[in-house]
């Protein structure tokens, strides 16, 4: 009986809703009406009193016009905001169910993932936007700078978009022995050729990203700054940094004997092999901040490993990023 009543009273208060503009129409109508008959028929006027009526008339007319605008928009803002609001609902809700995919399809801290997962996760990190800080520690950079490059030539248009990339490799300008050359007792030693390609290798991929600066300023998709570093170290450990957020780690784990073929042209001979380190299909470890404690602990160690040797690297000069050319002097 009470749900009735409700009903009952909800279907009135719609009904007198519905009524409510054209009963305030038409009683303004009839005021306006009376007021011009009592301008010209003249019993009306004395009956209404002299000759006032006229103006009232017309200043009914206009309240009757202003109060339909009134209403008419009102009406339209009350649509507009109900549109707005429902919108606004269904934005929040699918930003959610990305945020919950992404949450479900992204590596979670500690997890074991491949180069292609990084790849992707630097590719979010820089459409998002904003300032952008991607910092690496590795063998050649080639494992960065290639994949790199592409992402940053397929950027959308963004002028606020920071970049800033930082690489640490080694110098291998000084003497090393992993990477090096094996000898006929199968011990290790400095390959002084070898390191000459090496250096040509950072020297072209530390190009390859440089060449963007101007490009992603020129189509509007931001501001790009590369900084190559050299520190004499055996490459072992490969660091790549997020912002402060993320870092993935892993080691060169795959060493590949091969010949030297600009030591010697019989491949089989063994004062002819080299020591080399292979790490681009290497497993890695991510840690996030929302990883619990124990990830942010590493991140914290690892950005403190990485910015001990930062500082105290060397800048990549042309003495440190190409060997002399032959005959120069």
């Amino acid at each position: 009986m009470s749900d009735a009543r409700l009903s009952w009273s909800g279907r009135l208060a719609a009904g007198w809703g519905c009524a409510e503009s054209f009963v305030t129409r038409l009683f303004l109508a009839a005021v306006f009406v009376v007021g011009v008959v009592a301008q010209f028929v003249k019993p009306v006027g004395d009956a209404l009193q002299d000759k006032v009526y006229l103006g009232g008339a017309l200043l009914t007319v206009v309240g009757y016009v202003l109060y339909a605008e009134v209403q008419r928009l009102h009406a339209a803002h009350r649509s507009q905001r109900e549109s707005e609001e429902a919108l606004g609902g269904v934005v929040r809700r699918l930003e959610g169910e990305v945020q919950r995919l992404n949450a479900v399809l992204r590596p979670r801290a500690g997890d074991v993932v491949t180069p292609r997962d990084l790849e992707r996760e630097f590719q979010e990190a820089l459409e998002a936007g904003g300032d952008v800080r991607l910092t690496v520690l590795g063998f050649t950079g080639e494992t960065f700078a290639t994949p790199l490059r592409t992402i940053l030539q397929g950027l959308n248009r963004d002028p606020l978009r920071t970049v800033s990339l930082r690489v640490l490799v080694p110098d291998f300008t000084k003497e090393i022995e992993v990477p090096g050359q094996v000898g006929a007792d199968g011990k290790v030693s400095d390959a002084p050729r070898f390191r000459e390609q090496l250096r040509h290798q950072i020297a072209e991929h530390e190009s390859s990203l440089k060449s963007q600066i101007g490009r992603m300023a020129l189509a509007g998709r931001g501001t790009l700054t590369v900084e190559f570093r050299v520190l004499h170290m055996s490459p072992s450990l490969k660091l790549y940094f997020i912002n402060n957020d993320v870092v993935y780690e892993g080691i060169y784990d795959k060493l590949d004997l091969r010949p030297d073929l600009e030591i010697t042209a019989a491949p089989e001979a063994e004062d002819g092999l080299l020591l080399d380190l292979v790490g681009y299909d290497s497993r890695l470890t991510r840690w996030s901040l929302d990883g619990g404690d124990h990830a942010r602990a590493i991140i914290m160690r690892r950005r403190e490993l990485f910015e001990t040797f930062w500082k105290a690297a060397h800048e990549l000069t042309p003495a440190t990023r190409l060997p002399a050319q032959p005959g120069a002097s």
